[in-house]
């Protein structure tokens, strides 16, 4: 990444080379976003040399940062450094295309087929979901929740939104976690390491910032008073993926308050696709395409898909464009370091309530289940099983279910 100017990042690769590149990380990337940053380095630095340690790491710091994907934003920052706006729209599409396409046909396959399928087929995928999301909780839990403030934080969060299950319940707690981190600001919560020396025009930055928060501020509006499911769909997407922080697994709670209350999709279908999800590669939120095709709300089908996936991504793609300009002295700011604290411990807080409805209240009615679920935990945390393997076994397990309760 070193060469670039202020004005714009040097090409060094063609858009159509990065794609290539992304595409082939797409369909091998197991493991979730810490998993998809390793492959990341170990193509990007180690064996490309597209960046140097010090240039990935500010990138990783960066998109640990924002709201949104970090992997997913990692890439499309690389994608950027290589070719321009159209690396960054390559790269995100190579990395993103495998995971959506498997998440359409599983839709479809659900949407055509489910009614032939007895009810209890489909059980074993809600068995990972209760097992990736304990794993977590545990895990950012440790990591974020490390005073009595901040778990204080989680469990009132937990408390509330347990009470309290609406949309915009969520958003108004991360919105308190951002002032409450910022009231009990130390300096433990700043950065030590240098900023960033990539530079994007400021001009580009403020664009995409200003476009960002348009969006943002203006299609709730837009989408209140229209009478198209489409803008609808879209304003809930796009607004689930502006607000995302502290990793993949935090879309659940959020999206699950917006297309399951209203009832675009059923407990059942969004719980068997999250599960499904998990064994596939590339990123989580490609768990979009599903619900877009899935969900009675908007066009449907691979059109639907393609309407979430691109609302859901489009904040990362704004923010990351539109920040690199800036980091390198936002990164240093007290006040901006403590505000993520605090929103990450209100994160633990909304996947602990979502750990206990829906996931629980659905997939748990007896201590077979329970049962089910901790073989599922136990390959996670203590075998160190890859993901896609548990998600076969459980889901072997709950079709092996449903064939002897028949």
């Amino acid at each position: 990444m070193r060469g670039m100017t202020a004005r714009e990042p040097r090409q060094q690769a063609s858009a159509w080379r990065v794609f290539r590149v992304f595409l082939r990380l797409g369909l091998v990337s197991f493991g979730g976003p810490i998993a998809h940053l390793g492959y990341f380095r170990d193509e990007f630095v180690a064996r490309r040399q597209w960046l140097t340690d010090s240039a990935y790491a500010e990138l990783v710091a960066l998109c640990q940062f924002l709201p949104g994907p970090a992997s997913s934003q990692v890439g499309m920052a690389i994608g950027l450094s290589q070719a321009g706006i159209r690396g960054a729209v390559a790269a995100w599409c190579g990395f993103t295309l495998p995971s959506a396409v498997l998440m359409v046909l599983f839709a479809l396959g659900l949407v055509h087929w489910g009614s032939a399928l007895p009810a209890e087929s489909l059980h074993g995928f809600k068995w990972v979901a209760v097992a990736v999301v304990a794993q977590a909780v545990w895990t950012m839990g440790r990591m974020f929740c490390i005073d009595a403030p901040r778990v204080l934080m989680a469990v009132a969060t937990t408390l509330v939104v347990v009470w309290w299950p609406h949309a915009w319940v969520q958003w108004l707690l991360i919105a308190v976690g951002a002032m409450t981190g910022l009231a009990l600001r130390r300096a433990s919560d700043t950065a030590g390491a240098d900023g960033m020396a990539v530079l994007l025009s400021a001009r580009t930055g403020v664009a995409m910032l200003v476009a960002f928060l348009i969006l943002l501020l203006l299609l709730p509006w837009v989408a209140r008073y229209s009478m198209e499911p489409a803008v609808q769909v879209f304003d809930a997407f796009y607004r689930t993926g502006a607000l995302v922080f502290g990793g993949g697994h935090v879309v659940l709670p959020l999206l699950q308050a917006e297309v399951v209350a209203p009832g675009w999709i059923g407990t059942g279908e969004f719980l068997a696709g999250y599960g499904f999800a998990q064994a596939l590669p590339g990123p989580l939120f490609a768990f979009s395409a599903f619900l877009g095709t899935a969900m009675s709300a908007g066009p449907g089908g691979w059109l639907g898909a393609m309407v979430c996936l691109l609302a859901i991504f489009l904040p990362s793609f704004l923010l990351i464009v539109g920040v690199l300009p800036f980091w390198s002295r936002v990164r240093r700011q007290r006040g901006a370091q403590a505000a993520v604290a605090g929103v990450n411990a209100v994160v633990v807080g909304l996947l602990l309530a979502a750990l206990h409805d829906p996931l629980w209240t659905t997939a748990v009615r007896d201590w077979r289940d329970v049962a089910w679920i901790a073989v599922g935990v136990v390959m996670l945390m203590w075998a160190k099983l890859p993901p896609w393997l548990v998600v076969l076994l459980l889901g072997l397990g709950g079709a092996a279910s449903a064939w002897l309760s028949a």
